[in-house]
């Protein structure tokens, strides 16, 4: 009797057991119910890559207007296009970044470089355009040592994503303007924790070209 009580317990504690593992279909799953209500929470329009391109790759912000791109899974809003010209291909070029990193599932802000030492010490990566693809990796500053404790200096591939769409030149002129954009970042674009742990976040970025 004590054999076969001790077997049932035993059935109990693995199949809670079983319960408690979460499949990566489920974190998967989490992560889009996270996304969708954050852009529910923050009252977003999101607009298909079609009515972006046919807007002149511009999003409204009177109607906080979102894109979601369909190759990468990237939400992108560009609240300034900036000025100068675009990344050309075969070109690379250091560029320097400035960032708010809101960790959607925990519903925290846990980077903000556009503050801390912006000024003094920015944070600068340095980006080759091949083909319309871009690579880069962060050389300096709190950017970099963050990533880089993360296992990698390489830049998160959604950071990237705008780069098709702004300027990143260097301000000549009062009426200049630093591009600036927001995002939702997918773990699958985003940095090695991000990756590793199934976690959105949302990202507001000025990029500009290194004088």
């Amino acid at each position: 009797m004590k054999k076969i009580l001790l077997l049932i317990i035993a059935t109990i504690v693995v199949f809670a057991s079983c319960n408690d593992y979460e499949t990566y279909g489920d974190q998967k799953e989490k992560e889009r119910n996270a996304i969708n209500k954050f852009i529910a929470d923050s009252s977003i329009t999101v607009i298909s890559e079609d009515v972006f391109n046919q807007n002149g790759y511009k999003t409204d912000l009177t109607r906080n207007e979102f894109v979601k791109l369909d190759k990468s899974g990237v939400y992108m809003q560009i609240v300034r296009q900036g000025c100068g010209t675009k990344l050309q291909n075969g070109e690379t070029a250091n560029l320097i970044c400035r960032c708010k990193e809101y960790n959607i599932m925990k519903d925290t802000l846990a980077v903000e470089t556009d503050v801390f030492y912006a000024a003094a010490c920015p944070d600068i990566m340095r980006v080759s355009c091949t083909s319309g693809t871009f690579t880069a990796s962060f050389t300096k500053a709190i950017a970099y040592n963050m990533y880089y404790c993360y296992g990698s200096a390489a830049v998160p591939a959604g950071w990237l994503v705008p780069l098709t769409y702004i300027n990143v030149g260097v301000p000549q002129n009062d009426d200049d303007e630093i591009a600036k954009v927001r995002l939702i970042v997918p773990h699958s674009q985003g940095h090695t924790m991000a990756t590793q742990n199934v976690t959105p976040y949302y990202y507001e970025l000025t990029l500009q070209r290194e004088a």
